[in-house]
């Protein structure tokens, strides 16, 4: 008789154990994270390690796993499914994110801010907050800002030194009006397209060049099919890594303070990823026989963008403080 309650008292204790195994696995949470980028760029090795980072402080009730090269969507899919819940983290360019978020649209204004410190100084602060509390109003929190460098045209035809010499040209761009406005502005003719076709589009013709950071053009093999790249830096566009609300919503307080600790760890990251990154892929597509040309006279192209501030202005009259305010950081 004692032998067979000592084994009961046993068998009770392990079971015990057992459910307390899994209900910790059951509380684990594995999040998809999406990211446009391919795995070794500065974005993805920051995410990275967000994703190593938070599973580890939160000992594993959290389990962020991140998907590169956009395999689960392009970003405005992408977007979509973060606001509905469908994904749990991503990182997106504020570019596409326009037709969602007004006020991000203010963000793609060609030449807004004058460098990349500019924008650190803008999105690290007060202004930065009220971008935040745009997209949170939209299904999306954003922890850090990441950045993206500066774009600049590239094309398969010619140096481009003025405005002058985008006439005719059929550049991609993302999916904003905004951009196909400042191409227009350019006398080019603007073409939206899916970053996965650009690299054929150049190929065959059906597009004369696109515009883009130096990561992206020597990580995409633009640089394999267009032998011109001229250093406009007309946008300098920030990055987020944003969290769907409603997984945030579930969080812990311990929970969110980690998170967002990480975050911001991971755009510190990011940034210095994307300094050291860019000047290597600068250097690889120089070697591989790329012409790149300093633009002399840039205010003869922000001249040219002066009816594009004006419309925004006429139809956005709320948001025109939110440039000034920008601008009177410099």
């Amino acid at each position: 008789m004692h032998n067979y309650k000592s084994n009961i008292k046993r068998l009770t204790l392990v079971s015990v154990g057992a459910l307390s195994v899994l209900s910790l696995s059951v509380q684990a949470a594995e999040w998809r994270g999406w990211n446009i980028h391919p795995e070794g760029y500065p974005n993805s090795d920051a995410l990275e390690s967000f994703a190593e980072k938070v599973a580890e402080r939160t000992e594993n009730r959290i389990e962020p796993r991140v998907y590169h090269n956009a395999v689960l969507g392009d970003q405005p899919d992408a977007i979509e499914q973060t606001r509905n819940g469908a994904l749990d983290f991503a990182n997106f360019n504020m570019g596409p994110m326009g037709p969602i978020v007004k006020e991000t649209n203010v963000l793609s204004l060609p030449f807004l801010f004058t460098g990349r410190e500019h924008m650190y100084e803008v999105m690290d602060g007060e202004i930065g907050d009220r971008f935040a509390d745009a997209l949170e109003e939209e299904g999306l929190v954003a922890l850090s800002w990441f950045e993206s460098g500066a774009r600049s045209l590239y094309n398969t035809e010619k140096a481009i030194e003025t405005p002058e010499d985008v006439e005719g040209l059929k550049i991609r761009v993302m999916n904003n009006d905004l951009y196909v406005d400042m191409i227009e502005a350019l006398d080019g003719n603007a073409t939206p397209m899916s970053y996965g076709e650009v690299y054929q589009s150049l190929t065959t013709g059906v597009l004369d060049g696109a515009e883009n950071n130096f990561p992206s053009f020597e990580s995409s093999n633009h640089y394999e099919v267009s032998q011109y790249y001229s250093l406009t830096e007309h946008l300098i566009i920030p990055e987020c890594l944003c969290i769907a609300k409603s997984k945030w919503d579930e969080l812990s307080d311990e929970d969110k303070k980690i998170v967002e600790e990480e975050a911001l760890a991971a755009a510190e990251l990011q940034r210095e990823l994307w300094s050291e990154g860019s000047q290597e892929s600068r250097k690889i597509v120089e070697d591989a026989g790329v012409e790149i040309n300093e633009v002399e006279d840039k205010e003869a192209f922000q001249e040219k963008m002066q009816p594009l501030y004006d419309e925004f202005i006429e139809e956005n009259p709320d948001l025109e403080s939110l440039i000034t305010d920008i601008q009177d950081t410099i």
